[in-house]
């Protein structure tokens, strides 16, 4: 069931309940405060909120002389902008010293939808997991948010928040607790482990009904922190499965996938299955033909997970 407010909608009045008690907080657009949301922020704190214009590179520049300067800032771009474009700048002005800014990433893979492959992030995890001390982390859905979000404020280093915008689909309950780092089982079972990401653990889910109804147990884990993997919880899967798949809105080269892969090859290895886009750029669609175009859906996820299965 999708949720009833935009992610970016949820995401701007829990900056506002942040802000309001956090004075170290601050907001470095480019030229985008409509389209994530974050008028509010602007109106209400107007001394807090700073528009750079389309200038991504700069955007970056100006929130590390602020993080050098004791404040905990947070930019906000499309991801294929936020990521790609102010590259160099992420890497020697916020990574190299190691400078507390937060990259809001929004709309990545099919998220774009009819903005097509020029503004589709499917590569944006890989560029930034090579980054030493980023932290990646991506929600999925609006209660997963507004719980990391105080979380990440107090986070010392540069973290990419990789942000659908619009509905998400609902997956936890308010009772929820996040843990930094730390992967959430969904699902127990033992004959395959699903390890999804974003908009991709509602998939998963529904994936595992799928081969419920076939006889077969799937353990479902949502990784929310790409890097630092939860490599724990990653091995214990493997050992107690013997077979794994992975289910991103993202290249298969770099992200979630990759990320398994190097841990299973480093500690455990077994079979992997990597479900997510096939190293080609995007293209127009509404996000139910690009799940289907990218083979992100459920029957998708369950093929590869008796693949895993069948090459134990």
């Amino acid at each position: 069931m999708f949720e009833q407010q935009e992610m970016r909608a949820v995401y701007c009045r829990t900056m506002l309940e942040l802000a309001e008690r956090d004075p170290r907080i601050v907001d470095v657009e480019a030229d985008l405060s409509g389209a994530h949301g974050m008028k509010p922020f602007k109106q209400q704190f107007s001394d807090r909120s700073f528009n750079v214009g389309i200038a991504e590179a700069n955007m970056v520049g100006v929130a590390a002389g602020l993080a050098a300067c004791g404040k905990v800032p947070f930019v906000h771009s499309f991801a294929t902008f936020a990521s790609r474009r102010c590259f160099d700048q992420i890497a020697i002005s916020v990574c190299y010293a190691g400078l507390g800014v937060k990259i809001v990433g929004s709309d990545p893979g099919v998220g774009a939808e009819l903005n097509g492959g020029t503004h589709m992030a499917l590569e944006d995890v890989g560029i930034m997991r090579t980054l030493p001390g980023m932290t990646i982390f991506e929600p999925t859905d609006s209660v997963q948010l507004r719980k990391a979000l105080p979380v990440l404020v107090e986070h010392e280093g540069p973290v990419y928040i990789r942000l659908f915008r619009r509905k998400a689909e609902s997956v936890f309950g308010d009772e929820y607790a996040f843990r930094f780092g730390k992967a959430d089982t969904l699902r127990d079972g033992g004959d395959v482990a699903i390890l999804a990401s974003g908009v991709c653990v509602a998939n998963a889910l529904r994936a595992a009904d799928l081969l419920a109804a076939e006889g077969i147990a799937a353990r479902v884990i949502n990784v929310h922190t790409v890097k630092p993997l939860d490599t724990e919880t990653v091995l214990k899967a493997a050992v107690e499965t013997g077979a794994l798949v992975t289910a991103e809105n993202h290249s298969i080269i770099g992200g979630l996938g990759g990320a398994v892969a190097e841990c299973l090859a480093e500690g455990y290895p077994v079979p992997l299955e990597r479900v997510g886009v096939k190293d080609h750029f995007g293209q127009v669609g509404k996000a139910d033909y690009l799940l289907k175009a990218f083979g992100l859906t459920p029957d998708d996820i369950a093929a590869a997970a008796k693949r895993a299965i069948n090459r134990k």
